[in-house]
């Protein structure tokens, strides 16, 4: 059956409203590069207990070709499952949907069958589409789930996206948020005006995807004009694979970001405006800036690689692996950062008790 936002439960639409922590879910593979379900288990009881809100799965960061290994059933449904058995609160469980229509809409439906929520939805297969096809084939896919738009960076592949576009986008009733992630401040404004030209700022929730940008999206209010008077919208949360990471941490940042915001009448200190560059320092080096995000994802798992939660970094692609100095770099940002932005003492704390 096909799955509408008013069939969402009230707990998880509001959880969404208010904002949350969704770390786009890693594979965990074993030396053969096989799956790994022991490891993966111990992932998502990770980030249920590091805070975070939500799950995306299925996503960039779990690797795209999961769906050419025959994967991408059985990854969801492992999230899905072993997310249930570890606890009773609401998440939000997002999809990754990327493809032709045709195959955007069968993976719709095999998420909506295993209980997902929302479909965070990719256009790169569609690049060269035109406004009006991508709009077709947005509209074909949200009669079969709720969605949540991607706005891509175009070095890894999303197609340039006007303002007009994000308006129709966010019209269209089954949509629930938009994941922001052009790293460009002239793109992230454009999907802001078309959010508020499509008069969808209640309805449709801004997530930051902006790896370069991150604290700030989340504290900074972003203001377009509709019918001569400004409108204000803010990010509510964020859908990152850079969460995928230090997540307790992230969750901590987001929910001082929010207090300070409702304690200041909307200031922040300068200490945590401070923290976006030292953020986004640890985000170029996880996610391989130098070397045009090659080592993206390899990055991330060696994060995790280092606290026990992975045995390797290994990815299904043999060719996909740390960038050249990326070891480097994530070293230089431990030693600056990881004391205050890491969170390897609560995973060492409990370690033994996710790999049970």
């Amino acid at each position: 059956m096909p799955l509408q936002r008013s069939d969402l439960p009230a707990d998880v639409l509001s959880l969404l409203a208010q904002g949350t922590v969704i770390p786009a879910h890693p594979l965990a593979l074993d030396a053969e590069r096989r799956f790994d379900p022991r490891r993966q288990r111990a992932l998502t009881r990770y980030y249920v207990d590091a805070g975070a809100g939500g799950l995306a799965v299925g996503v960039h960061t779990t690797q795209f070709s999961i769906r050419e290994r025959g994967l991408y059933e059985t990854v969801l449904r492992a999230a899905m499952e072993d997310r249930n058995a570890w606890t009773s609160r609401p998440m939000a469980m997002v999809a990754g949907l990327c493809g032709g229509t045709a195959q955007a809409l069968a993976e719709a439906r095999t998420a909506v069958g295993l209980g997902y929520h929302a479909g965070l939805l990719s256009l790169a297969a569609l690049a060269t589409a035109s406004e009006d096809e991508l709009i077709a084939h947005c509209e074909a896919v949200s009669r079969e789930i709720p969605l949540i738009g991607f706005y891509l960076q175009t070095v890894v592949g999303g197609p340039i996206l006007s303002s007009d576009f994000w308006r129709r986008f966010a019209s269209i009733p089954n949509v629930l948020a938009i994941k922001v992630a052009p790293f460009n401040r002239y793109r992230t404004i454009d999907v802001v005006r078309g959010l508020v030209e499509a008069r969808a700022e209640e309805r449709v929730f801004l997530y930051t995807g902006n790896d370069d940008h991150i604290v700030l999206d989340l504290a900074l209010p972003f203001t377009a004009m509709r019918d001569g008077e400004a409108v204000t919208v803010r990010f509510r949360g964020g859908l990152l694979g850079h969460w995928s990471v230090w997540t307790s941490k992230a969750s901590e940042q987001l929910a001082q970001i929010k207090a300070e915001l409702a304690a200041n009448g909307g200031a922040l200190s300068p200490a945590l405006l401070a923290l976006d560059s030292r953020v986004t320092d640890c985000n170029a080096a996880f996610f391989d800036v130098a070397n045009n995000f090659h080592g993206c994802i390899a990055g991330c798992h060696e994060v995790l690689r280092r606290q026990g939660l992975l045995e390797g970094i290994w990815c299904l692609d043999p060719a996909e692996g740390l960038g050249r100095g990326q070891m480097e770099e994530i070293d230089r940002v431990y030693r600056l950062h990881g004391g205050e932005l890491g969170d390897d003492a609560f995973v060492k704390d409990n370690l033994a008790r996710w790999l049970a």
